[in-house]
């Protein structure tokens, strides 16, 4: 079955293919087949890889295909060529079976909408640039479904592009993913340069054996991919387009929130693991970044009104913690996180679409209430996801991942106190935001009537990601519950292990209680403030120093603002006073010209038939004369 591995990204293509040549011509029942089935036949393929590598491991714990070389030019000579290892066979089964699941929602969800076809097209394409990225064997391939999932984010967040705020959130995402992107292009330009191929394997081993840890090259390389992963991923200071990203159909940011564009940044420090354990301080940096972004995107989550962003900025903040994780070189558990996420925050986001589409399209919780009786099924594979999301210990997936990351934050050798700290506060944080959610969304007096109710191919999915956000977990238990580390040892071909520190090691029960603690206890202090309390909330927000802090949360902390005054003002204006330069004054007269003799043209134009009739006679008379003469 390994030999089938281009089929993987292949079906999803074929699917993209058909879409966009047949489409419009299509019904919609196949056309749901065509960009369904696709995927779907993808997923199963890549089960049936997955488990041919698991029962026979090829050489080396890993398989390359090469397809045919891509371009030859000077010694450089990148191929078509896929490459799967324990890190990549995680990855591709987690975005085909989660991208299918979201295109049989997206199914009935889409169904009358204008240019259903042409959503179909884009999502296929959008599965395909991903395990492109994921299983490319070279990091030029890699850079390629890079892009193709920022096109592709660009084409899915402006898919109601009749409205022009939809417009502009599409245009912000491509162009501050793009300053990420170019940091991306500009290490991949060092590393060849420097170590002469792009092939992933070979620069790993290449820049052990030439570069010093600690010296100026890696750290340099490192840094420059950092700003791509940064920018994929939404994380400081490249996190301010993923909030207006929400304008894009429910289904789409289900995809780009759980399986496929935010999660390449992860993978991709995952994947160069080499290059940033040569490069200390960046590492560092990544677990500072995670850090600090899970805890601003926590309070921004803690104030919005619209169901989505706070899903948007729940994102930003669990992304977050993968970055901490890879930060202390927790890569297993980064992963694990990055796994789990994707089936509970596929649910919410599916669920949140359930509720928009049942309520004409409303987005503010506040207008909401008392959904639970209206919508049960979405009640309670939403109220699922949510406690894998705010980590209810034991029995939900969400615990025993975060909670990994947590511990090793401070367990690992480059883990800190500090870090632990600022993990601790984001899952309080969590839980707050989330149940906040879940409270003003399902229960107290209705707000609305629920109308459009969820057919059986929006229910299913949702029901399968509630099993998977509640089950997953248990292949990665902590030694206090059971010591049955399945991923970890899986990935361990791929990815070195987590160093703890001796010393620490026997504090992991304590640790665990601490968490689970923290996360029962955001979840009671919501519900008294929200259903006992609820006057000392609208109290404590009307105070200065509430108002304040909840209008620079609510707007993301001021990034935008922030970016508009020190970037895009001042580039507005040097453009306005250079609109009229020297350079561009023999453009204008070019223009001058043609203007002058358009309407000098235009003017014989008369519509009298008795003067073209004249004209021509006296260029036939000067024509002739001209032959005559010459």
């Amino acid at each position: 079955m390994l030999d089938y591995l281009w089929l993987i990204p292949a079906l999803p293509l074929g699917g993209f293919l058909v879409l966009a040549l047949l489409g419009a011509r299509l019904p919609r029942g196949l056309t749901a087949v065509v960009g369904a089935g696709s995927v779907g036949l993808a997923a199963v393929t890549a089960s049936l890889v997955a488990y041919d590598f698991w029962v026979g491991e090829p050489p080396g714990h890993a398989y390359t295909q090469t397809l045919w070389v891509w371009l030859k030019t000077a010694g450089f000579s990148p191929a078509i060529a896929f490459y799967l290892d324990a890190l990549s066979v995680v990855m591709m089964l987690v975005v085909t079976w989660v991208g299918f699941l979201i295109h049989l929602y997206s199914t009935e969800f889409m169904i009358d909408e204008e240019g259903y076809s042409r959503f179909f097209a884009y999502m296929n394409l959008f599965v395909s640039a991903m395990l492109t990225l994921v299983l490319a064997d070279n990091l030029l391939l890699l850079y390629l479904g890079w892009e193709g999932v920022g096109l592709c984010s660009y084409l899915l967040i402006g898919f109601w592009y009749t409205k022009p705020e939809n417009g502009y959130a599409a245009r912000k995402a491509f162009v501050i993913t793009r300053v990420g992107d170019t940091a991306m292009a500009v290490g991949l330009f060092l590393l060849f340069t420097h170590l002469g191929t792009l092939q992933i394997q070979d620069v790993m081993t290449r820049a052990r054996e030439v570069w010093p840890e600690g010296s100026t090259l890696p750290i340099a390389a490192a840094l420059l991919l950092l700003g791509g992963a940064v920018g994929k991923s939404a994380q400081l200071p490249l996190q301010t387009w993923l909030p207006d990203a929400m304008a894009g159909p429910s289904p789409v940011s289900a995809l780009i929130h759980a399986a496929t564009m935010v999660t390449a940044g992860v993978y991709l420090i995952a994947r160069t693991h080499v290059l940033f354990t040569l490069a200390p301080p960046v590492l560092t940096l990544v677990a500072v970044i995670g850090a600090a972004t899970l805890l601003l995107a926590g309070f921004s989550g803690l104030t919005q009104r619209d169901i989505k962003r706070v899903l948007a900025y729940s994102t930003i903040s669990q992304i977050g913690y993968m970055f901490l994780a890879l930060g202390v070189g927790a890569w297993s558990a980064a992963i694990f996180h990055f796994m789990v996420h994707a089936f509970f925050k596929a649910l919410l986001f599916l669920g949140a679409g359930s509720i928009i589409l049942a309520l004409d399209h409303e987005h503010d919780m506040f207008k909401m209430g008392g959904l639970r009786r209206q919508l049960p099924t979405t009640f309670w594979t939403f109220l699922i996801g949510s406690g894998a999301l705010a980590a209810v210990p034991l029995i939900t997936a969400g615990f025993y991942s975060k909670d990994l990351i947590i511990w090793q934050s401070y367990a690992s050798a480059r883990g800190s106190l500090w870090l632990w700290a600022a993990a601790l506060a984001g899952a309080l944080l969590t839980s707050l935001y989330t149940f906040r959610m879940v409270i003003l969304t399902f229960f107290g007096p209705a707000g609305m009537q629920a109308g459009r109710k969820p057919g059986w191919r929006m229910n299913l999915p949702m029901i399968v990601l509630a099993v998977l956000s509640l089950a997953a977990g248990f292949i990665e238990l902590p030694k206090s519950l059971g010591n049955l580390p399945i991923l970890s040892d899986f990935l361990r071909s791929a990815l070195p292990a987590v160093v703890v520190m001796a010393v620490r090691e026997g504090r992991e029960p304590l640790f665990e209680l601490i968490s689970g603690c923290v996360s029962l206890g955001g979840i009671l202090v919501i519900y008294l403030l929200l259903r006992k309390a609820p006057r000392f909330t609208e109290k404590l927000v009307r105070t200065p120093l509430g108002a304040a802090l909840h209008r620079w949360w609510l707007v993301g902390w001021g990034f935008d603002a922030l970016y508009d005054w020190t970037i895009v003002s001042p580039y507005v204006w040097l453009a306005r006073i250079g609109r009229n330069d020297v350079v561009d004054l023999f453009y204008h007269w070019i223009a001058w010209v043609n203007q002058v003799g358009y309407r000098a043209v235009s003017a014989t134009q008369t519509g009298r038939i008795r003067s073209y009739a004249v004209g021509l006679a006296i260029g036939a008379v000067f024509v002739i004369g001209l032959v005559v003469i010459l």
